[in-house]
């Protein structure tokens, strides 16, 4: 792209601002530390990924990270899968969190729907996790055990994940959401000792009270000895088989001793995140705790510029990957907020009114939320201290930047991240020294070697491409669980190309080094010998009015032929008549290109979705080839399982020949 079609930006980076980052800084210190040029970010990332030594050792020096022995080596061997980083440095996650903190500050804000609102400072953040490491212990967890939780967002569940992970026990979480067996096929793989279990959550306007299904999870996990039940609903515990602590003993900080976290080897598993599971069992994805220490120092001080002085608030449930990064921003000092409840209730605009009331200083959301947002036309509360939002999880329209904008002025800016539960990191991202252009994502993550591959594995810029890693990161998965011989790790990431991780979507690297996401590799459209993604089509047809959400599937056919239907979710008391398909025609012909067109448009009453939000492309159109639906979806894994009615009638109905 030449500077003739290159796109206005939606916000720069005020210089003097900018020259007061935390990247900034460390950019100078790099610098005369390592004899270095580095004018910009794109020199800085550069160094970042051809030295990938120096880069990663600087980072540790940078932050101050403490270990015992202090890194003598970074990486011993680059090999993927298989990197070896800092081998024999013993740490541990939660050190870092506490390290040098003011024991008054606050460091969770602890929000529920109904209007609840619980700060924790900092000392008795501290207490609480001392007390309740204790209380595993006592209850036979040690290094290596599994702990389990069952529990919505909120100061709870961060007191029982650090306490695990100080005892060097391995961390595991899905929200009382999940079904008892949709969760047990993810915790049961992990045979943990203990479950801490929530009463219920919080949502649309209800208190849903999950006691009985809590009873069911525990009698599906059979090597559990014990359960600490928490009166998150303030409701008294059903009959479990195991024994149970109630949680306001298990963590009483009044009798709490010293924390004293167990110092681990680097590689040390920390949690255990799990794919999407939309067949069969989900994988478990094991992080380590020095990879996660290392990449959220560089992330959250570097990419981010978040400091002690910042609340963050990214709006998340326990089962998605947003919700260990948020809690992880205690790494860096930051306070957190976490909320259970839904950020539409009792109104649309209740996450900024959330923000606002407890000086959130950087909000993190969805694009179906901003698009919500602009579709009922909401004002967002006024946020004198809000100064970044944050979005992820799919891509983001050009309408999108230009809302937020227009909403929250132009110092005020959006920036979109891409990353993934499999590297519980950012693979591109912002940065506060680089601008933002609509549409696109400001730059890869430092760091991080991505490229996009052509059909032969080789890097192109200004065309689409293969997301791919070329090079080691710190937070790429120690291991799958259950995978002695990590077959099913290398299958998953490395059958492609052999020795470069493949991350699964299609992006554009711009002339600029920005980077736009088209979508999922698995779900691309291939018609007539040309790849299309699907978020090309999603964002065009998602902002026109009387439409809710789509769905576009392509379909290979017998004869050669390619079948495109477009799924569409209408708003109340709006008809799929002629003039919306052509209005929804023509607008993909001149936005996107008649390449984009559907073959043809049904109407559904919903969108089915992973339950942390992707659309499910892959298993609809493994439908409509004629699979069962046993075959391609765990309905456990699936946030609305009535979604799917109309999609297996149709596949009977309308499945082409």
């Amino acid at each position: 792209m030449d500077d003739a079609q290159e796109p206005e930006p939606s916000w720069r980076p005020d210089p003097a601002a900018a020259g007061q980052t935390i990247l900034a800084a460390f950019t100078r210190w790099a610098e005369r530390e390592y004899g270095l040029e580095l004018p910009d970010y794109e020199a800085l990332w550069h160094w970042s990924v051809d030295q990938q030594d120096d880069f990663w050792l600087a980072v540790w020096r940078y932050f101050g990270l403490q270990s015992d022995p202090a890194p003598a080596t970074v990486l011993a061997s680059t090999e993927m899968p298989g990197a070896t980083w800092f081998p024999g440095v013993r740490l541990n996650y939660v050190s870092q969190v506490f390290r040098d903190r003011d024991a008054d500050r606050t460091a969770v804000v602890a929000l529920t729907e109904p209007g609840g609102r619980t700060e924790v400072t900092w000392s008795e953040l501290e207490r609480q996790v001392s007390a309740l490491a204790a209380t595993f212990r006592r209850l036979g967890v040690g290094i290596g055990d599994r702990v389990a939780g069952y529990v919505p967002n909120g100061a709870a569940a961060i007191v029982a994940f650090l306490a695990s992970a100080s005892l060097g026990a391995i961390w595991s979480c899905c929200g009382p959401d999940y079904a008892a067996a949709a969760a047990a096929n993810r915790l049961a793989q992990l045979e943990p000792k203990v479950l801490v279990a929530a009463d219920g959550y919080y949502f649309a306007g209800h208190a849903h009270d999950r006691r009985d299904e809590a009873v069911r999870l525990a009698a599906l996990l059979p090597t559990l000895t014990d359960v600490v039940h928490l009166r998150h609903l303030g409701l008294p515990p059903a009959p479990y088989a195991a024994a149970v602590t109630e949680w306001a003993a298990a963590a009483d900080p009044a009798g709490a001793g010293p924390l004293v976290p167990e110092p681990v080897a680097f590689d040390h598993p920390l949690w255990v995140l799990y794919s999407s599971g939309t067949t069969g069992v989900p994988k478990g994805i094991v992080h380590g705790h020095g990879g996660v220490v290392l990449e959220y120092a560089k992330t959250l001080g570097l990419q981010m510029n978040l400091t002690g002085a910042d609340r963050l608030f990214w709006y998340t449930t326990t089962n998605w990957m947003m919700w260990n990064f948020n809690s992880s921003a205690l790494l860096n000092g930051t306070s957190v907020i976490a909320y259970d409840g839904s950020p539409a209730h009792p109104g649309t605009g209740q996450l900024w009114q959330l923000a606002a009331d407890h000086g959130a200083t950087i909000v993190g959301t969805s694009p179906g939320y901003l698009q919500l947002c602009e579709r009922k036309e909401v004002t967002p509360a006024p946020n004198p201290a809000l100064r970044q939002i944050g979005v992820t999880g799919s891509p983001v329209p050009a309408a999108s930047f230009a809302w937020v904008r227009q909403q929250f002025g132009p110092d005020v800016p959006l920036k979109s991240t891409s990353g993934g539960t499999d590297i519980v990191a950012a693979l591109v991202t912002g940065a506060p020294t680089v601008p933002v252009w609509p549409g696109e994502i400001s730059c890869r993550a430092l760091g991080v070697a991505v490229e996009a591959f052509d059909a032969d594995g080789k890097p192109v810029r200004g065309d689409v491409g293969e997301l791919v890693v070329t090079k080691p990161m710190p937070t790429m998965p120690v291991s799958l669980w259950n995978d002695p011989d990590g077959s099913r790790y290398h299958a998953a990431y490395f059958d492609v190309y052999p020795g470069v991780w493949r991350h699964g979507d299609w992006i554009t690297i711009t002339g600029r080094g920005s980077v736009i996401i088209h979508g999922r590799s698995d779900a691309t459209l291939n018609r007539r010998g040309v790849r299309l993604g699907s978020a090309d089509i999603y964002q065009v047809v998602e902002r026109l009015p009387g439409i809710r959400e789509a769905l576009v599937i392509g379909v290979d056919l017998p004869d050669g032929g390619y079948w495109m239907p477009l799924f569409v979710v209408l708003e109340d008391g709006r008809a799929l008549d002629d003039e919306l398909r052509e209005l929804i025609d023509g607008t993909l012909r001149r936005e996107a290109s008649p390449r984009h067109v559907p073959d043809e448009i049904f109407v559904v009453p919903a969108v089915p979705h992973t339950r942390t939000g992707k659309k499910l492309e892959v298993p609809i159109k493994r439908l409509m080839l004629g699979a069962k639906l046993s075959d391609v979806l765990s309905l456990g894994a699936v946030d609305d399982p009535g979604s799917l009615d109309a999609f297996v009638a149709l596949a009977e109905t309308r499945r082409p020949a």
